[in-house]
């Protein structure tokens, strides 16, 4: 569910930021860095965009300055990725298959955080999420050790994408919003209301203007997993104790501005 009024707000807020080009972004890939998650508001978001004004640019893909999201999660019938996550293991893992809507590139990718908190990714194109094929296997298999015939699509997402880079190009910040998810073995849906989660990826501690803004807004590091949050909105099943603390304070959150998970069934 989303709030056309401040949606179209967040909208023009980001066309009034300097524009950048995907081939200007081929230097800012940091595909070997650092994350720090932060979640907020859609009301906290525009005036985190007002402050970003004169300080970053925001990234356009034609005419376009929100792009449109596809994910699927894979993972083992009993749930070993995000069994990882959930313990907090490191090194941990997540397979994935993402979709650019406006471009319809589709790549299957598998992240890796250590136990320094860094993130790797790696990624290959394949021509569409239901067409891994002997490729993806084999660098499923290279990159995780699991064969992809113990894997299944468990969880979808579908969100809508902010991104923003410093004038300096020495870092991005990924602004999500509007995320709906469906858990395939459930056949439940879910979606995160006024939920706007902040990622900042840099590779190292170079200096950030966004820290100081988020500083200022009183927004401290939270991490927030999609296929894990995803997960437990969607699976009652699933173990999920040591996520309870996060969802509370998400759900709060939510509700001070006015909104609220959404959960049903799938006819």
């Amino acid at each position: 569910m989303c709030d056309e009024n401040i949606d179209g707000l967040i909208l023009r807020s980001v066309e009034r930021l300097a524009p950048i080009t995907l081939p200007e972004m081929k230097s800012i890939k940091l595909m070997n860095r650092t994350d720090t998650k932060f979640v907020t508001s859609k009301a906290v978001l525009l005036r985190l965009l007002g402050m970003a004004d004169g300080h970053y640019y925001a990234q356009h893909i034609g005419e376009a300055c929100i792009s449109k999201y596809r994910t699927i999660y894979w993972d083992t019938d009993d749930y070993f990725f995000y069994t990882c996550h959930h313990c907090g293991h490191a090194p941990r893992q997540k397979v994935r298959v993402r979709t650019y809507m406006d471009s319809l590139e589709t790549f299957l990718e598998i992240k890796t955080k250590n136990n320094k908190k860094r993130t790797k990714k790696k990624r290959i194109q394949v021509p569409d999420p239901d067409t891994l094929g002997q490729e993806g296997a084999d660098f499923v298999l290279e990159r995780t050790h699991i064969a992809l015939d113990r894997l299944h699509p468990a969880l979808q997402n579908r969100f809508e994408r902010i991104t923003l880079v410093n004038y300096g190009k020495t870092e991005r910040l990924t602004i999500d919003f509007n995320v709906e998810f469906r858990n395939f073995d459930t056949n439940r849906e879910s979606g995160t209301a006024d939920l706007v989660i902040i990622e900042l990826k840099r590779d190292g501690n170079v200096p950030s203007p966004i820290l100081d803004i988020l500083r200022r807004l009183r927004i401290e590091p939270s991490g927030f997993s999609k296929y894990c949050i995803g997960t437990v909105l969607t699976n009652s099943t699933i173990r999920q104790n040591n996520f309870k603390p996060k969802l509370q304070n998400i759900t709060r959150l939510i509700h001070k501005g006015n909104g609220r998970f959404v959960s049903k069934n799938k006819e």
